[in-house]
C-alpha cells in the first residue's frame, strides 16, 4: 500500500556519504587556522564597513542635536512679557 515517508522517491546515480558523529572533530584547527582567518577577514573589511558607520553615527548625532535645539523656545522673544 504505497511507500513510507522517506522512501517516496527513488534516487539513482547519487552517492551520499556520511560520517559518524563519534568520528567527527567538533573544532578541528580552531586555534591554529580559525582565529588567524577571522583576524585576516576582519582586517580586509574593516575599512569598508567602519567609515560609513562612523559617518552615519555623526550625521545622526548632529541631526538629533539640531532637532533638540529647534524645539527650544527663544528666550529673547519673551523678555518684555509681564
Amino acid at each position: 500500500m504505497g511507500r513510507h515517508f522517506g522512501n517516496l522517491a527513488r534516487m539513482r546515480h547519487i552517492i551520499t556519504f556520511s560520517l559518524s558523529p563519534f568520528e567527527q572533530r567538533a573544532f578541528p584547527n580552531y586555534f591554529s587556522k580559525g582565529i588567524p582567518n577571522v583576524w585576516r577577514r576582519f582586517r580586509s573589511s574593516v575599512f569598508r564597513v567602519v567609515p560609513p558607520m562612523v559617518v552615519g553615527y555623526l550625521v545622526y548625532t548632529w541631526g538629533t542635536r539640531v532637532h533638540e535645539q529647534g524645539k527650544r523656545k527663544n528666550i529673547a522673544d519673551y523678555e518684555n512679557d509681564e
